[in-house]
This record gives structure tokens, C-alpha cells and sequence, in this order.
């Protein structure tokens, strides 16, 4: 009895165990089914499959294209919240607008476009910035191009993009590959038609299914346009000025350097004598010391990296977003008007400016108490006084070098400058992030030409280049003008541009970004193999000629004209590399690059490039 009512109270206590144990799975089952997953049934383990309960779980579940309209709802809801970051996409369509949307095919095509590149971040597309092909890419939604279940994603159309420009870069002509529903014959005009003005589709044509305009592109080209007082030597009186002079006796290379200058050796003299000593002449002994400081080591201060955002952006360390030097550039923004200035600026002018300065004595201040004016203290001076002659002798400065005109000597000096970069070179110091061993940075230029003719907008003379080449890293168009642009301005013996192709650390500024345009990609192989046998046509931009050159005057010439007329970029960023107390540009004197590595304060200066910008993905751009 006692063994009988000792194995039924075991039985009943295994019982009770066993069901608080199932009790247990079961609850699991029901938090695990809420989150959407399977319970982990009694009896099993973890690395064997598990029983899930498929047949009830499934039975419950959305089916996937009610599942896709969900997660669709739940964007567009966090679109609309704003908590999504997504402005360059548009909103998931509810599901029943996309079940109800008739089902058309899609065609590979090449989409030919151009655009103005100012006030976007680039070409590619970017959830959380305003980009070029996000806004196509919206259009060709807009315009029925894109069915709206796959209007929520690139990916699902298949895009490709031939060049990825940089943030604020024109094209003339770019393409992107993808598929697209093209069966109405206005398609373009209605995609147009859902465009600014700044970006236009010039054509849409059919491609073998295969087809990737990155992949069957031949080579690019692109033009750089560049005001011809950016070849003008440095001031004399500023650091890099100073440095040249220095380097050149101390490498006893004076006369080497006097020849690389010759055609422009008297053009600081002249205005020195004609503009500026006039000018200075008739400011108080107390307050022209200051003016002068202020003129020539105020603008560029030895600032540690990272605090100089014209000279870190230049050499790809982090910077901020703000217009570099944005005071002097406010102050010196004032277009010109009316015809092309000559460097004889008449007499009258510039007692113009004197007057202008001599408003207010500055001997003199105002003494509020009798309205009449007193003698200031020894050693004060009148602030709005020195403030009116340096904004006055800065803008007499922008005006002469607008008033310049190329020499065609000095323009041959340009281009025998970009032949430097003719053939197969290592560009590890044209771009970011790459070292001299580094295969990738290894490029093929084709051509690198300046237009014969310069052409006067605004005032200022301007000069067209356009380089020819198989693919372009991130920057690397920009540095290569820079490089040009300084070895020319400097006088600097064309041998440093060989060796900043060897393995030496060679830091290079970038060209503003304002100058540059992709003019177009070439697709020669595709045209002759691929597409003639498919019997498809030919990519080529001739066709749109007319439309495209219409398009770049009004949309990106005119525009880069006005922006350097309001802002004198070109001017602000060669001022400052002038002024920019530092060895790292040292490598422009006779000195080379050995001049870069004098010592400061017990320590060598670093050349090691430091961290790109944030906002830059150095893997695949161009220009």
C-alpha cells in the first residue's frame, strides 16, 4: 500500500511537473509567435531544426505581397513623420495603387542627361541628401517610367550610373543604365517635364539586356574652366611670395626662376606703383603699418590642422562646410560691370578709393558731446577707418587681376604644364587614400588640351580645359589643375609634376569645384561590337548637340560665371594658398620637396594625408 501510494504520489507529482513544464512551452511558443518567430518545442535542441508550427504559423501570416504593402505602409508612414531620412526617393504607394497598377515591361535603355551639379551633393543617389539621381530617379517615377511597386527602389530597376560626380560638378552629358517602361513615345518629355531646369534628358535609348554604362565605358571627357589671373604669380609681399624668392637664392636657381616668370615679372610692380602706393600714400603713418599686416599675414594664419577649412578641404582633411575665408569672400563680392578693365586704371579711380577712405580723418573722431571732432590718443586708431582702406585696397587687388589678360606665352606655359600628365601615371597623390603601390591610382590620360582662345565673361578672362581620360578617382581632375595651376603661378621647375607621380608624399590642393564639368562619356567599343550586333543604336551625344550646348550656356556656364563674379572663389583659394604659413606647399620652390621637411618647433612636419571628409565616399568617384 505505502509502495502503491509512494508511486502514485511520484506519478502525480511527475504529472504536475510535466504539465508546468509544457505550461512553460507554451508560453514561450506565444512570446516567440508575437515577435513573429517559432517556439522552441519541448524535447527539442537548438542545432536541430526546429518545429516551428509551420502549418498554424503560416496560416496567420501575410502573404508576401501583403507583407511588402505593410513594410511599404511603414516607410511611407515614417516618411511622412520625417523620421526616415529620405528625400531622395519617394514614398512607398499603398498596396492597393500598386495591385491595381497595370503591369507593363521594362527595357534596358541608356537615359543621356545633363545637369548643373549646383546645390546638389553629387551625382549618386543618397537617402538622406539632395542628389541628382535622386531627383531623376523621383522623375522617372513621376512620369510612369517606374512602376510604383518598385518605386521605392533603385535596386529593383537595375540603375547604374556611367561617371559619379562630385558634390556642386556640372555634365554636359552623363548617362545612367537601367531598366525602364518606355512604350509611350513622349516619355522623355514627361519625365522633362518633372525635372528643375537644371537637369535635363537629352535621350533614352534601347541596350543589350546586359548592358552597364560604368562597365562599357570607354573613357570620359571633361572640361575645367579656370579664370586666367589664377596663373598670375603670388603677391610679393605674401608668405609663398616671400618663400619663392628665398628658395631661389638659397638653391642659387634665381636665374632658372626669373625665366619661368619672365612674361609676368613686371605685373606686381605696375600695380604696385599705378594702384596700390597711391592708395597707402595717403593713409595716416599710425594706421598703414596696420593696413599692410592685415593685406598680407592677417588672411591665412598658421592654423593647426583641421582648423582651416580652405586648406584642410584642399587637402582632404575634415572640414566644414562653410565657404572658406567666407569674410573676405563677402567683402570682395561685388560683381563688375560694364567693359573689360585695363591694368591703367585711371588716376581718377583711385582717388576715388582714397576719398572713400578719408571720409572720416583718421586723426579724427567724433566727440558725441559737442558734435564736433577732437584729436585721438596717441596709438588709437579709428577702427571703421582701417576697416574701409583694407576692404578698399582688397577689392583694387580683385579688380587688376580681372583686368588681366593671358600672355600666350604664359599660356603655353599652361599647357606644357598639363602634358606632364599625358599617358600612364601613378595618381596615389591626386586623390585620397591611396598609396604609391597601390595599382588602382595607376591612370591613363589621352589628351589634356587648353582651348586656343580664352573668352572675357563679366570682366574676367577665362581659359577652357579639357582632359581626355579612360576614368577619373575621386578629386583627381581637380588636384590635376591645381598642380598645373600652382607649378605655373610659382615658376616652380616643371620637374616636381614627375615627382609627385613617385613615391613621395606630394600634398596637393584641389581646384575649386565651381570650373569643373563631365562633357562626356565615350562609348566606342559598346557602338561597334555589342550594339551593332544586337542592332541596337548607337550611344553618342552628337544628335542632342544643339540641345546640350543651348543647355551649358544658360544652365552651367552662365552659372559658374555668375558664382565666381559674386563669390571670387578662384581668387579667395589662391590668395590663401598664398598665404597659408606653412612647409607643405614649400615643394612649389626651388626648393622641392625637400623644402617641405623643415623642422617646426623640435618637430618634422607630418606629410601623412589625414582623414577625408565625412560627407565623401572615396570608392568610385570622379573628378
Amino acid at each position: 500500500m505505502a509502495d502503491n501510494e509512494g508511486s502514485r504520489g511520484a506519478h502525480e507529482s511527475s504529472n504536475r511537473d510535466g504539465g508546468d513544464r509544457k505550461r512553460k512551452w507554451a508560453d514561450r511558443d506565444r512570446r516567440n509567435a508575437s515577435r513573429g518567430g517559432g517556439g522552441l518545442q519541448h524535447g527539442s535542441h537548438k542545432s536541430k531544426k526546429r518545429n516551428t508550427g509551420r502549418k498554424e504559423h503560416n496560416s496567420s501570416q501575410l502573404d508576401r505581397r501583403d507583407r511588402n504593402a505593410e513594410q511599404q505602409a511603414k516607410i511611407k508612414a515614417q516618411d511622412e513623420k520625417g523620421e526616415n531620412g529620405r528625400p531622395a526617393l519617394p514614398a512607398a504607394f499603398p498596396a492597393e495603387e500598386v495591385e491595381a497598377e497595370e503591369r507593363r515591361p521594362k527595357r534596358k535603355v541608356a537615359v543621356l542627361i545633363g545637369y548643373s551639379g549646383t546645390g546638389y551633393k553629387g551625382m549618386q543617389i543618397d537617402n538622406t541628401q539632395k542628389t541628382i539621381e535622386g531627383d531623376l530617379f523621383n522623375a522617372f517615377v513621376a512620369a510612369g517610367a517606374i512602376s510604383k511597386a518598385n518605386a521605392s527602389d533603385p535596386k529593383k530597376s537595375s540603375l547604374v550610373r556611367c561617371a559619379r560626380t562630385d558634390k556642386g560638378v556640372h555634365a554636359a552629358g552623363n548617362i545612367v543604365s537601367l531598366k525602364l517602361i518606355i512604350e509611350e513615345e513622349d516619355i522623355v518629355e514627361k519625365i522633362n517635364s518633372h525635372l528643375s531646369e537644371q537637369i535635363r534628358v537629352w535621350g533614352i535609348q534601347r541596350t543589350i539586356g546586359s548592358f552597364s554604362c560604368y562597365q562599357a565605358c570607354d573613357s570620359r571627357w571633361y572640361e575645367y574652366l579656370i579664370p586666367t589671373h589664377s596663373f598670375l604669380p603670388p603677391h610679393p609681399s605674401s608668405y609663398l611670395g616671400k618663400k619663392l624668392e628665398e628658395w631661389a637664392e638659397k638653391e642659387d636657381d634665381v636665374d632658372g626662376y626669373r625665366k619661368r616668370q619672365a612674361e609676368v615679372a613686371d605685373f606686381w610692380p605696375e600695380v604696385e606703383r599705378k594702384h596700390i602706393k597711391p592708395i597707402l600714400d595717403s593713409l595716416d603713418d599710425s594706421i598703414r603699418p596696420l593696413v599692410v599686416e592685415a593685406l598680407y599675414n592677417v588672411e591665412a594664419v598658421d592654423a593647426p590642422p583641421g582648423e582651416d577649412p580652405t586648406i584642410d578641404a584642399s587637402i582632404d582633411e575634415k572640414a566644414k562646410e562653410e565657404p572658406a575665408n567666407l569674410e573676405t569672400a563677402e567683402e570682395t563680392a561685388q560683381p563688375d560691370a560694364g567693359e573689360p578693365m585695363d591694368t591703367d586704371k585711371p588716376a581718377d579711380e583711385v582717388q576715388e578709393a582714397i576719398d572713400a577712405i578719408k571720409q572720416n580723418d583718421p586723426r579724427l573722431t567724433l566727440d558725441a558731446s559737442t558734435d564736433g571732432t577732437r584729436p585721438l590718443p596717441p596709438g588709437v586708431v579709428n577702427q571703421p577707418v582701417l576697416e574701409e582702406a583694407i576692404k578698399t585696397l582688397k577689392k583694387t587687388y580683385i579688380d587688376v587681376k580681372k583686368a588681366y589678360r593671358i600672355s600666350p606665352e604664359r599660356q603655353a606655359r599652361v599647357q606644357a604644364a598639363l602634358d606632364n600628365y599625358l599617358g600612364t601615371r601613378k595618381y596615389h597623390n591626386y586623390t585620397v587614400h591611396k598609396k604609391f603601390n597601390d595599382k588602382s591610382a595607376q591612370r591613363y590620360i589621352k589628351s589634356f588640351k587648353v582651348a586656343p582662345k580664352p573668352i572675357i565673361i563679366n570682366d574676367t578672362e577665362w581659359l577652357s580645359l579639357k582632359v581626355h581620360g579612360q576614368s577619373f578617382m575621386m578629386h583627381q581632375i581637380r588636384k590635376m589643375v591645381g598642380m598645373a595651376a600652382l607649378t605655373v603661378r610659382c615658376g616652380t621647375d616643371p620637374k616636381i609634376m614627375e615627382e609627385s607621380f613617385g613615391n613621395a608624399v606630394v600634398r596637393i590642393p584641389k581646384a575649386p569645384g565651381l570650373g569643373l564639368l563631365l562633357e562626356r562619356p565615350v562609348f566606342e567599343s559598346y557602338n561597334a561590337k555589342q550594339a551593332k550586333l544586337a542592332g541596337r543604336e548607337s550611344i553618342d551625344f552628337d544628335k542632342f548637340n544643339d540641345k546640350i550646348e543651348e543647355f551649358k550656356e544658360r544652365e552651367i556656364y552662365q552659372r559658374i560665371f555668375r558664382e565666381e563674379a559674386q563669390g571670387n572663389q578662384f581668387n579667395t583659394f589662391f590668395t590663401h594658398l598664398d598665404n597659408y604659413k606653412d612647409a607643405q606647399f614649400l615643394y612649389l620652390t626651388s626648393g622641392g620637396i625637400e623644402a617641405t621637411k623643415r623642422k617646426r618647433e623640435g618637430k618634422a612636419i607630418s606629410q601623412k594625408f589625414e582623414e577625408d571628409s565625412e560627407d565623401e565616399n572615396a570608392s568610385g568617384g570622379e573628378g
